[in-house]
């Protein structure tokens, strides 16, 4: 997997669902907010976080499982090679949906936040949406609940303070361009979508959690 998204990286650099938003701003602002001069962005993608982040003076440190997303750190969110409370904050944004493992995963995270993680991403539709977005990106594993979510923080020992739902659009086009679907696949996959397209543009319901550490 980590070749496939080597391969993807400069589509996700590019990407103006990955590079802004209203999930972006709220997890820069909820990581200001708590004066962190340390942050940790997991599974850094693009980028994105990490360059807001830097725009704000805070020291980060950026991993991923794919070389070519170019990470400080080549690692997955499951094993996460640093000391307990190493960071001020945890941020993880629009990547959790790709582990293999997103309990470890944040309990990862929770272990090596001083204070605070942040986590953002897509949400549960339905099955026959993950259908899609499996049949879109076989490295897709699965889309959560919110209150699945909630389960996840409080088995990483993690006190939600603040939630919030979002809506965010990308064009279907670019994708399913940016996960390389095969031609034989795309119409299935828009198909299966149906209502969740509209004017060629994909709805991506989408939460931001912000959990301390208790």
């Amino acid at each position: 997997m980590s070749d496939l998204w080597s391969e993807r990286a400069q589509l996700y650099r590019e990407s103006a669902a990955h590079r802004e938003g209203p999930d972006l701003d709220l997890l820069i602002e909820w990581v200001e907010e708590a004066g962190a001069r340390t942050a940790l962005d997991v599974a850094t993608g693009g980028g994105h976080v990490a360059r807001r982040l830097r725009e704000l003076d805070v020291q980060v440190v950026t991993t991923d499982a794919a070389p070519g997303m170019q990470p400080d750190v080549v690692t997955r969110a499951e094993h996460l090679p640093f000391a307990d409370a190493s960071f001020d904050a945890v941020a993880c944004r629009i990547a959790a949906h790709h582990f293999a493992d997103v309990q470890q995963a944040l309990r990862e995270m929770a272990r090596v936040a001083k204070d605070r993680v942040i986590v953002c991403d897509n949400t549960f539709i339905s099955e026959v949406a993950e259908e899609a977005d499996r049949l879109r990106d076989p490295t897709h594993v699965r889309n959560y609940g919110t209150s699945e979510w909630h389960v996840f923080f409080e088995q990483a020992g993690l006190t939600i303070v603040a939630e919030q739902e979002l809506e965010r659009w990308t064009e279907v086009e670019g994708w399913l361009d940016r996960a390389g679907t095969p031609p034989a696949d795309r119409a299935r996959v828009q198909e299966l979508l149906g209502h969740e397209i509209v004017d060629g543009r994909k709805r991506l319901p989408t939460l931001v959690l912000k959990g301390v550490k208790r």
